[in-house]
């Protein structure tokens, strides 16, 4: 059995809906009053989250600040861009070395893609991802393909469309 098919069963990971394979595996007991109006949220949640080497996550964005980890497999491009400034930032998450490091928090409400780096030896990537106010569906929103944003992105930046 292949270390992915190990990995999707061992931590019992299901599809996400914005690509890849997750599990949450943690949810605080705590709530919290997020200042922006929303409702009661848990203090953190935390998932597994794995991606092939032929999957990518889609454009998204989450009204919580979430945390990358690197765990294990090929290093990862992740991929920031605010849609107001038009800024687009890049980093590679994995074990620590002059090319890459193994976290990065991503702000609340910016869209956020990745995948694993081309070329990598393995077939994979394994992260963890906490989010604080804790995740919930309701504060997740997937970039539209045609909608004005992913239209300016793929403009902008052509070479990441195939990720909308």
């Amino acid at each position: 059995m292949s270390r992915t098919r190990q990995l999707i069963e061992q931590l019992q990971l299901q599809p996400h809906p914005e690509g890849g394979w997750y599990r949450e595996v943690f949810r605080s007991q705590g709530q919290v009053m997020p200042q922006d109006g929303r409702p009661a949220r848990s203090a953190l949640t935390s998932i597994y989250f794995l991606l092939e080497a032929t999957q990518h996550s889609r454009w998204h964005r989450v009204i919580s600040d979430e945390v990358w980890v690197y765990l294990e497999g090929a290093p990862l491009d992740l991929w920031t861009w605010d849609a107001v400034g038009g800024h687009l930032h890049s980093v590679a998450l994995g074990p620590v070395s002059a090319a890459s490091a193994p976290q990065h928090v991503i702000t609340a409400g910016l869209w956020q893609a990745t995948r694993p780096q081309a070329g990598a030896s393995a077939a994979y990537t394994l992260t963890a991802c906490m989010v604080g106010p804790g995740f919930d569906f309701t504060d997740f929103q997937m970039m539209a393909p045609g909608g004005s944003e992913a239209l300016r992105l793929a403009a902008d930046h052509p070479s990441l469309a195939s990720l909308i």
